[in-house]
């Protein structure tokens, strides 16, 4: 999480450089770099307002259409639609009257409904249901293949489907590589799958 907060720059690194395509994020505007990238976190902020508000929320050119199809592909349209008044509800302060599980989707359906090229899930699933889970790995899939997408987790499945995993130990890297070469080989990535199941 730390490290990913890095890339939007929510800190500021003391040495070395992060860049993207090549580009220090330093030459980058705060508001040009955090506009190329999504993040839906573990702990989903929402503002006070309705559904539709909170999807919408930081791309007002989005259509209605668009808004509804983002929280389809979130899994989220199901449940928005049995509110009592739909993508019209008013969720409350940090949306107060959802669950964790349909705070993260509507969290989803907000990162989706941008289509930005960089979306980082920090523990995005942590409070979804198995279904909804199999739903958001699908995205890595087709919605999200073309993407770069950043991916905190400690769940075999969806380490299955990344190119590249990166295991951290006390901030150091300790060990890099593809699911296939480092499971039942690196020690750090086997204990800490231990204690996910």
């Amino acid at each position: 999480t730390t490290l990913c907060n890095l890339i939007p720059r929510f800190y500021d690194i003391d040495s070395g450089e992060i860049s993207i395509d090549g580009k220090n994020i330093k030459s980058f505007t705060l508001k040009s770099l955090r506009q190329q990238i999504g993040i839906v976190q573990q702990d989903v902020y929402l503002f006070s307002g309705t559904v539709y508000d909170n999807i919408v929320y930081g791309s007002l050119n989005a259509t209605k259409e668009q808004v509804i199809e983002a929280a389809k592909l979130a899994g989220a349209d199901g449940f928005i639609r049995e509110l009592k008044d739909g993508y019209q509800t008013y969720i409350g302060e940090r949306g107060v009257k959802l669950s964790g599980g349909q705070k993260q989707k509507i969290a989803l359906a907000r990162a989706l409904v941008h289509d930005k090229p960089i979306i980082i899930f920090d523990e995005a699933t942590s409070n979804t249901d198995a279904y909804s889970e199999q739903q958001i790995n699908g995205l890595l899939d087709t919605r999200l293949k073309d993407k770069t997408v950043i991916v905190i987790t400690h769940k075999k499945e969806i380490l299955s489907k990344v190119d590249q995993i990166v295991v951290l130990k006390e901030g150091v890297v300790a060990d890099l590589g593809r699911y296939d070469d480092l499971i039942g080989k690196s020690d750090e990535l086997n204990v800490m799958l231990e204690k996910a199941e």
